[in-house]
């Protein structure tokens, strides 16, 4: 017997004009799962959650959100989900309460219903102490609770957040992911995009988007071991010449930063370690040190863009 999934994207472009923002994407996100949606600016993930909000159509291809064709049965979609947008989306001059009394009113909630759900959302999010406070008078993780209790107050079965902690404190955060947590053991699905790595290693499975492409999706553990370019931990005296002279040499795939070391990314069918570390020793930027790490979240993503940004100048080269 098979589970119908939460969402199913099936060929699914947008264009604006001649800009193409989301390309043949094909994705599908189960039930009870978190679903993590990473990229740089411009990747096209903001226009993919508004597809699937029935926010804009589709150029081509199809999106089905809890079993409903967004296209067709919008109303029930919407019934069907809570959206989160980047922007806070509170009336700033009214309380924490008044804010939910109105949303509330907006869904059709009846007063003992609303009562009871609000009292679980406040305790939840631990702001049963602000229900008084005006939003405008909040911190930037208070605002993102009250945008998150807004959009649970109907009950969805998905939850779909746009970068929803994009500019909170670590500690604010930490206690977003907390609740989506629980959320999730409650049964809810939860679709994120996000800026931050280190949240997208939170989700049960992460898809990698770069200039309207799906490159790559899967869990984060296996999206790292499935890495096939060796990744090696190195430091050298003079880190800023090695960045640049390995940067150069055939069979490195990238070269970033981290922290008083690089992690540098290489074709062992190209070059090793070995050769690398006498390369930089003959131009004199050694002793180097070269130790073979498990990457990063953080470094899948970065070789995983240089890489199809390299592929896609080879295309547009032909």
């Amino acid at each position: 017997m098979t589970t119908e999934p939460a969402i199913s994207i099936q060929n699914c472009t947008r264009r604006f004009g001649a800009l193409t923002a989301v390309a043949g994407l094909n994705l599908t996100v189960a039930k009870g799962e978190i679903f993590g949606l990473v990229g740089p600016d411009g990747a096209g993930k903001t226009t993919t959650l508004r597809m699937l909000c029935g926010l804009l159509n589709p150029t081509e291809g199809e999106i089905h959100v809890a079993g409903q064709d967004v296209q067709r049965h919008l109303l029930a979609v919407k019934d069907s989900i809570g959206y989160m947008a980047q922007r806070f989306g509170m009336y700033l001059d009214l309380t924490v309460e008044e804010n939910l009394f109105f949303y509330a009113d907006l869904f059709g909630i009846s007063e003992s219903e609303r009562d009871t759900l609000m009292t679980k959302l406040l305790r939840m999010t631990r702001m049963e102490p602000f229900r008084q406070r005006q939003a405008g008078q909040l911190s930037g993780g208070m605002k993102q609770k009250l945008a998150l209790m807004r959009s649970l107050l109907h009950r969805p079965e998905i939850l779909i957040l746009d970068e929803p902690t994009n500019g909170v404190d670590p500690v604010s955060r930490r206690d977003f992911w907390a609740i989506l947590y629980q959320l999730v053991k409650d049964g809810l699905t939860v679709f994120v995009t996000t800026a931050y790595l280190d949240e997208a290693e939170r989700c049960n499975r992460v898809g990698l988007m770069f200039e309207g492409r799906l490159v790559r999706c899967d869990s984060p553990d296996r999206l790292k071991q499935a890495q096939k370019e060796t990744c090696y931990e190195v430091e050298s005296p003079n880190l800023q010449g090695a960045r640049a002279a390995l940067r150069s040499s055939k069979g490195v795939v990238g070269v970033e930063s981290s922290g008083p070391v690089l992690h540098v990314f290489l074709d062992s069918d190209v070059t090793s370690a070995a050769e690398l570390t006498a390369k930089l020793d003959r131009q004199g930027l050694g002793p180097a040190r070269f130790k073979m790490v498990t990457p990063s979240l953080e470094d899948v993503f970065i070789a995983e863009v240089r890489k199809a940004s390299r592929s896609r100048q080879g295309e547009d080269a032909l």
